[in-house]
């Protein structure tokens, strides 16, 4: 009798769906923005990393369609090769300039920017301490990099030290990875505690700006710079596709660090360059934040505004810690979350239910943008004071 290969499908399917962690995905229809319709409901965003309302920018739109009817749809090769255009060096230059770095490397997506980075810094020889919150591109380059990985909780800067004490010792290089937002919590890891230890036990330290590029800081540039560590010695990481609305992902740091890249990050030497629509788009939205602070200054106004509702109408919904764009509130399962969030989609609420293994333990996930109307925050929590709130939200460990 044959044995099938791939019947372990359909059992680890089963599985997935019995434990409510089946995900499929939700079309939307037309243009992104702060609404939206989806399966031909209009529903009001809170599921966007488009924090500034970029990805709909006209002048975004008309330099990604210029860039095509100059250089075409593609780049047609890796950067080495046959890929590499002006536009990249300029967005490149543009990210320096931002991020106050000596320079900068453009990848096709901030996934690849950290696996590629990741790969190329630390070996078997090498130690990576990780925030266990980290996001996935973090954790699987610290994998695929061979070096020995130990996680530490989550912010906690006195266990980080204690690893550090006990363990670097024994390793050639030593690498702390730590998002700078934590997408699906919205706090903020510890930079400067990060630094000081880094400084302390030797270390590189990479920080992924993905969730904070475009949002914090005086000049958008990110959470180096909201916590005045510009300057510093350290690797940011960090995407074109969320608050810059376009594609793509980047290293900034030394010229050093951006030449080495280039010969050893993997995901960049193999993979096509950009294309010069998305290099484009990103270039452009780059221009926006530094000339449009007021974009910056509605996103915070709109993030305010919608936690002094929530605590003046639902003091019992109790928010994860949040110093960004990006409010949380857990719930006690995936079968809890699935439930709230059809309540809310069916109210017009798109706010989607995050689930392990994303996450530890379940939640709705909400994120703000600049352009979501006062009356869009009173109709979300409007919506959460008519759904039956109490069975998930109030008094439920956290």
């Amino acid at each position: 009798m044959q044995i099938d290969p791939y019947a372990w499908l359909e059992q680890s399917l089963a599985t997935i769906h019995r434990a409510d962690w089946y995900r499929s995905v939700q079309t939307i229809h037309g243009r992104p923005g702060a609404t939206v319709i989806l399966a031909g409901q209009e529903v009001i965003n809170f599921a966007s990393n488009d924090y500034l309302g970029l990805a709909e920018d006209q002048r975004l739109k008309a330099a990604a369609i210029a860039a095509i009817a100059e250089f075409g749809t593609g780049s047609t090769g890796s950067r080495l090769l046959s890929g590499h255009r002006e536009l990249h060096r300029d967005l490149e230059e543009a990210i320096a300039f931002t991020k106050q770095t000596e320079d900068a490397l453009v990848f096709s997506s901030g996934y690849l920017a950290n696996l590629g980075a990741i790969t190329a810094l630390v070996g078997k020889r090498d130690l990576i301490l990780s925030d266990q919150y980290n996001h996935s591109s973090l954790k699987n380059g610290a994998i695929l990099s061979g070096a020995t990985v130990v996680e530490y909780p989550h912010c906690d800067v006195a266990v980080l030290k204690t690893q550090l004490s006990q363990q670097r010792q024994n390793y050639r290089r030593c690498l702390i990875l730590t998002d700078s937002v934590f997408s699906m919590d919205g706090d903020l890891c510890p930079l400067p505690a990060l630094l000081d230890l880094a400084n302390e036990f030797n270390c590189m330290l990479l920080v992924d700006e993905a969730h904070a590029t475009g949002v914090l800081g005086k000049t958008g540039a990110g959470c180096v710079e909201h916590f005045g560590c510009t300057g510093k010695q350290l690797i940011q990481v960090g995407t074109l596709s969320k608050a810059l609305g376009s594609l793509g992902g980047y290293v900034a740091g030394s010229t050093a660090l951006i030449d080495f890249l280039q010969n050893r990050a993997p995901t960049w030497i193999y993979t096509t360059g950009l294309s010069p629509a998305d290099t484009a788009a990103a270039l452009a939205a780059i221009k926006i934040v530094q000339q449009e602070p007021q974009r910056r200054a509605q996103l915070w106004q709109n993030v305010h505004y919608l936690k002094n509702l929530l605590q003046q109408q639902l003091p019992n919904l109790k928010l994860l810690p949040s110093e960004s764009s990006i409010l949380c509130f857990q719930l006690p399962s995936a079968t809890d979350a699935l439930k709230a969030g059809k309540q809310l989609r069916d109210a017009g609420i798109f706010a989607p239910a995050i689930r392990p293994p994303t996450v530890p333990t379940s939640r709705i996930r909400i994120s703000l943008m600049a352009t979501h109307q006062a009356a869009h925050i009173e109709k979300l929590v409007a919506v959460l004071k008519d759904i039956n709130y109490n069975e998930f939200f109030v008094n439920r460990p956290k």
